[in-house]
C-alpha cells in the first residue's frame, strides 16, 4: 500500500470514532483546488461533511471580524493571528499549512514579457497597457515593490485592483489588463491566459497560509479532525500540485 495512503486511513480510523458532523469552513480562494479534493478525500473517510465557504484573505477577515461564526478559518497566518488577539480565533490551535510565492501572467495573444530577472520585470511594468494586482496580500507586497523599483508612479495610472477575492487569471481572460499578479496558485492553472511564472527571487515574497479553530465553533472536535487531514502527506501533495509549498 501506498505510505501516504496509508497515513491517511490510519487517522481516518481516529475520526470515525466521533459522531457525523456538518464542519464550516471558511478558506480563501488561493487554496481552492487542493482544498475540495482533501475536503473530498476527508468526507469519504470520516463521514463528515466539510461545508466550504470561499473569499479572499482580506475578505476573510471582515467576514470574521463582523461576527461570521464557522469551525474552521482557513487565512494568512498574520490574518489568524490578528483574529485570535480579537478573540475569532483560538490562538493554540492554529496550523501552518504552506505558503505561496506572488506569480504573474498575461493574456492569452499578448506578447510573453521575460520576468526572469528584475529588469526584465520592470521593463514588463512600464511597457504594460493596464497592471492587475489583487487586494490581498500580494497586492499590499506589489505596490511597495513598486516603489521599491523605482516605477511607481509610471504604474500606478494604469494600476487596476479588483475587490477581494477576484481572480487576477480572468480579468486577463478577459482583456481587463494585460499584465497581471497574484498568488501562484491562482494564476498556474487559470484559462485563457499565459502563465509567466514567480517573481525573481530577489523581489520574490511569501504568503503563509495557516488554519485555526473558530473561538464559537459547535463542531471544535470534527473541525480538528479536517485540519489534521489537510497536514497529511496525501494533502501535502495537493497543496504542491497547486504551486503551494506546504510547511
Amino acid at each position: 500500500m501506498w505510505k501516504p495512503f496509508a497515513s491517511f486511513l490510519i487517522l481516518a480510523g481516529t475520526w470515525t470514532g466521533t459522531p457525523a458532523a456538518e464542519i464550516k469552513v471558511v478558506a480563501p480562494n488561493v487554496m481552492k483546488d487542493a482544498v475540495i479534493r482533501i475536503a473530498q478525500r476527508f468526507e469519504g473517510a470520516s463521514g463528515h461533511k466539510v461545508a466550504l465557504t470561499w473569499g479572499g484573505s482580506e475578505a476573510i477577515s471582515k467576514r470574521m471580524t463582523e461576527g461570521e461564526v464557522a469551525d474552521l478559518v482557513l487565512t494568512t497566518a498574520p490574518a489568524l493571528e490578528r483574529l485570535a488577539r480579537d478573540g475569532k480565533v483560538v490562538d493554540a490551535s492554529r496550523v501552518d499549512l504552506g505558503r505561496t510565492a506572488v506569480a504573474a501572467a498575461v493574456r492569452a495573444d499578448a506578447p510573453k514579457p521575460d520576468i526572469g530577472s528584475v529588469e526584465g520585470l520592470k521593463k514588463a511594468l512600464v511597457d504594460a497597457r493596464k497592471v492587475a494586482i489583487s487586494s490581498g496580500a500580494s497586492g499590499r507586497y506589489l505596490e511597495s515593490l513598486f516603489e521599491k523599483l523605482g516605477v511607481a508612479e509610471q504604474v500606478r495610472a494604469k494600476l487596476v485592483q479588483p475587490p477581494s477575492g477576484a481572480q487576477i487569471g480572468e480579468m486577463l481572460a478577459r482583456g481587463e489588463a494585460d499584465l497581471g499578479f497574484q498568488q501562484v496558485t491562482e494564476l498556474i492553472h487559470a484559462k485563457g491566459i499565459q502563465y509567466l511564472g514567480p517573481l525573481p527571487a530577489e523581489v520574490q515574497n511569501y504568503t503563509v497560509w495557516a488554519g485555526g479553530l473558530h473561538a464559537a465553533a459547535s463542531q471544535a472536535e470534527a473541525a480538528k479532525a479536517f485540519l489534521a487531514a489537510l497536514r497529511t502527506p496525501e494533502a501535502q501533495a495537493d497543496l504542491r500540485q497547486d504551486g503551494m509549498e506546504p510547511r
